[in-house]
């Protein structure tokens, strides 16, 4: 799809968002990463590239290309570029270890994968086992230990053989995304969003926080998360210019929101939390944020007042889910802040408060229940996992959310616990079950559980339970050891208590809420 062709509002995916915004702005900036700035014409042309690649090579309609990769100008190229040939995209946490990045490649049967330089080597570790992937493409830099592998402007600057075969148009409710979610059950789950679901979290957020051409949006969230991905797109879809960070830095965000006179930051808690820290803070002039975002956990009212003496525009939280494509709720930047809420439901999505004992019917304002979700933007289901969504969709269509809420009379929503026992850290989702499939495995471990533990900066930290197997002489850093090569960082417990027993029910079921209770002053060890 060309900018040359596509005027109009986008109606059907997010594969339109270039096109439509290139004919608007041909020569604005769209993206800004380190020394890179590409106009909306530039990325256009640059994902047209990549399509007409990836069509002669044979990869098209409905076939999977799978993202692994840093935040680069890269990655947003071959993102679109995946979706205007009219394949499925596939974001993969660039945490992920060998194994992980092994299942999910597996799992949703991938036919291409890009990957960062600085992926190289764990991509290298697991191909030769995903025979099925017939494109391997590094992003950036020089390809080096990946055999078989060809470079990003060896894909840009392909000649095409033969006008390829324009790619089926789509329809608002063909498959567009399949984006992995920790699995309560040891391993991740593919949630599948459609275009009409990608493209109206797109439109919604930027509508609801009044995103206009005008914007200079800084950002570091990862672009492979539905937070980042909205984040960026939103923008682009109302014309704004996006400065996509590398990786987090708390310094070189200040500078950047400085600089850049930048009118909104998206980030998570964390974030903000070592902006706040660092020394750099206060006298960096945030006096141009009309706006900041925030999502991922709870924010605390001392931090929060304390950003908006340097930022004073409103800091608009929010709640959102891979299920969801991105937000399912926030605060409208021109309505009046709510502390402490998540905001309101997006145009269009329905939103309530069930019963807490798992049925849907709605509970009193005020009273807590499950969190509710139900309308376009609700995924389709789990990619071959019909099980799994029976569980989380009921027949009517409402997304069980795993999220203890209630509602007040204005219709704002307040997030009071978890009826999951996910454990989110930094703005990322761990489920323990993952971590203790990992620990269980060690010959010396007997039993193992994993909870949460509140953290000043993190939001909360996993810690594992360990009861050693007998006559084990198990230390706390062969867990952690154990970990390293099947976890992703933010998925590895932080510390390491040995106990005698678990606290489990009548029937044997463990209680995790029970698990902050253990008297931590056994055997202790703090990952670094």
């Amino acid at each position: 799809m060309s900018s040359r062709v596509a005027a109009s509002q986008p109606s059907v995916g997010p594969g339109e968002i270039l096109p439509y915004a290139a004919a608007r702005h041909p020569d604005k900036i769209a993206l800004v990463v380190g020394d890179t700035c590409l106009t909306y014409q530039e990325l256009d042309h640059l994902s047209d590239a990549v399509a007409a690649s990836l069509r002669t090579r044979g990869i098209g309609a409905r076939d999977v290309c799978s993202l692994y990769a840093q935040n680069c100008w890269e990655w947003i190229v071959a993102y679109h570029g995946i979706l205007k040939s009219g394949a499925i995209v596939n974001p993969v946490n660039v945490m992920l270890t060998g194994p992980e990045l092994a299942f999910v490649l597996s799992d949703c049967e991938a036919e291409a994968l890009f990957f960062g330089a600085s992926q190289a080597d764990t991509v290298a570790s697991v191909l030769q086992e995903m025979a099925a992937v017939e494109l391997v493409c590094q992003l950036d830099g020089d390809v080096g230990d990946v055999i078989g592998a060809v470079t990003f402007t060896e894909l840009l600057t392909a000649p095409v053989v033969g006008p390829p075969a324009a790619p089926p148009a789509p329809g608002p409710a063909d498959l567009c995304s399949i984006g992995y979610t920790s699995g309560t059950t040891g391993h991740p789950k593919g949630a599948m969003q459609s275009q009409r679901s990608v493209l109206l979290n797109c439109a919604l957020t930027a509508t609801m926080h009044g995103r206009n051409s005008d914007d200079i949006v800084v950002t570091a969230l990862p672009s492979a998360h539905v937070y980042g991905n909205v984040a960026v797109n939103s923008t682009f879809l109302a014309g704004g210019t996006v400065v996509l960070m590398k990786r987090f830095d708390a310094g070189e965000a200040l500078a950047l929101l400085d600089e850049d006179r930048a009118t909104l930051f998206e980030g998570v808690p964390a974030m903000y939390s070592m902006m706040l820290a660092h020394p750099a803070f206060e006298t960096t002039d945030l006096s141009t944020l009309r706006a900041s975002t925030i999502g991922g956990q709870t924010f605390s009212a001392e931090l929060l007042d304390r950003w908006q003496t340097r930022a004073p525009g409103p800091v608009l939280e929010l709640w959102g889910m891979t299920e969801l494509s991105g937000l399912g709720t926030t605060h409208a930047v021109h309505a009046p802040p709510v502390a402490g809420s998540i905001g309101v439901a997006l145009p269009g999505l329905e939103v309530k408060i069930g019963s807490i004992d798992g049925t849907e019917d709605e509970v009193p304002t005020g009273e807590h229940g499950e969190l509710l979700v139900r309308g376009p933007l609700v995924m389709l289901g789990y990619y071959g996992r019909p099980d799994a969504t029976a569980e989380a969709l009921t027949d009517d269509g409402w997304l069980r959310t795993g999220d203890v809420a209630y509602v007040d009379d204005t219709g704002h929503f307040f997030i009071v616990d978890r009826l999951k026992d996910m454990i989110v850290t930094a703005g990322y989702n761990v489920y323990p079950a993952e971590i203790e499939r990992v620990i269980g495995a060690h010959p010396d471990v007997a039993l193992v559980a994993v909870g949460g533990r509140p953290d000043p900066v993190k939001g909360e930290v996993a810690v594992a339970y360990v009861v050693p197997a007998p006559e084990a002489r198990l230390l706390p850093e062969d867990i952690i050891e154990h970990c390293r090569g099947e976890l992703a960082a933010y998925k590895r417990p932080r510390e390491v208590v040995f106990v005698d027993a678990l606290p489990t029910t009548s029937s044997g079921k463990l209680m995790r809420r029970k698990l902050a209770e253990i008297d931590s002053d056994r055997s202790i060890v703090r990952a670094r």
